[in-house]
């Protein structure tokens, strides 16, 4: 019997058509986010782990809907599918395998269908993004999406925290998660026609969108990246609160998360201006040391629970 085949079991997903949404599920957000998958498959309990993969797998598609192809397309893309899921939560049935498997794992965690509520309430602030023209602008974006979208996750892994301190340590961490995304994603982002930096960022470190676009190498452009990476490094720092706030057995997940993040923006710092042509990814090396160190930690709470 495969682990998998265990997890479904461990999870309560026993019909066959959901086992298939499911494992579905499973292969979309292996190829989106390898490193973050193999954290879910090797740290979570088993129990856990088909739920939260569901979670993502929602979080990934409603993403995608609102990020790729021309504003008024994604626009219909994303309004048909904001009625489909709400359609879903109130009769409790959908043709889709992304909102079955998002169905069945509300129904097993009540507490996250008020999260995909708020979800595809302020969603629409992704579809409208135009670029920040201050720091306040992001921080608007952070609450009124980033955060939202994290909550999906997060809801899974302490349902019984306190609602207004979880909240917070988890805006935290997204907040230093959204501006590494932001920095290490660039090229792509560029590409897209997406400028994620604030002007006024730009302008006081004498930077344009033009040299952006261009993949420059100037030590302008250079000390623009030493800024963000420090910001992203120093809000992660920050978020390990939110280490302590989730039931020890879900923590070598937290903290792998966070460390991954770390790695990437050590990866991130070592490319410098290279970041304008690809992103960065952590060394596989480092990637190894940070799971198998929690995996043995996931193991010894494991024991300690029989």
């Amino acid at each position: 019997m495969s682990t998998w085949t265990t997890a479904l079991d461990d999870a309560g997903i026993h019909d066959p058509q959901l086992r298939a949404d499911f494992t579905r599920q499973r292969s979309l957000v292996a190829r989106y986010k390898r490193s973050a998958y193999i954290a879910v498959r090797l740290l979570l309990p088993r129990s856990l782990g088909p739920h939260l993969i569901a979670a993502i797998a929602f979080m990934h598609h409603t993403d995608k809907l609102l990020d790729h192809g021309p504003t008024a397309q994604r626009a219909v893309a994303y309004t048909a599918w904001e009625k489909e899921v709400c359609r879903a939560l109130a009769t409790g049935s959908s043709e889709h395998p992304v909102i079955r498997s998002l169905l069945h794992t509300s129904a097993c965690h009540p507490g996250l269908l008020g999260h995909v509520e708020d979800f595809l309430a302020t969603a629409v602030a992704d579809l409208e993004f135009t670029g920040f023209a201050t720091e306040l602008d992001y921080q608007h974006y952070l609450d009124q999406y980033s955060l939202p979208a994290f909550m999906l996750v997060a809801s899974l892994l302490a349902p019984d925290a306190e609602p207004t301190e979880y909240r917070a340590a988890c805006r935290t961490y997204i907040d230093g998660s959204q501006r590494l995304d932001f920095v290490n994603d660039l090229a792509e982002d560029l590409a897209d026609g997406r400028l994620t930096i604030p002007r006024e960022t730009l302008l006081r470190h004498g930077v344009t969108p033009t040299d952006l676009a261009h993949a420059q190498d100037t030590p302008a452009i250079r000390a623009l990246l030493r800024h963000l990476l420090h910001q992203a490094r120093t809000t992660l720092v920050d978020s390990r609160h939110v280490i302590a706030l989730v039931p020890p057995v879900n923590r070598p997940f937290v903290r792998a998360l966070i460390d991954l993040e770390e790695a990437t923006v050590h990866a991130a710092a070592s490319k410098g201006p290279g970041l304008l042509t690809a992103s960065a990814r952590p060394a596989i090396p480092a990637t190894l040391k940070i799971l198998t160190r929690e995996y043995r930690h996931a193991r010894r709470l494991r024991s300690s629970h029989f």
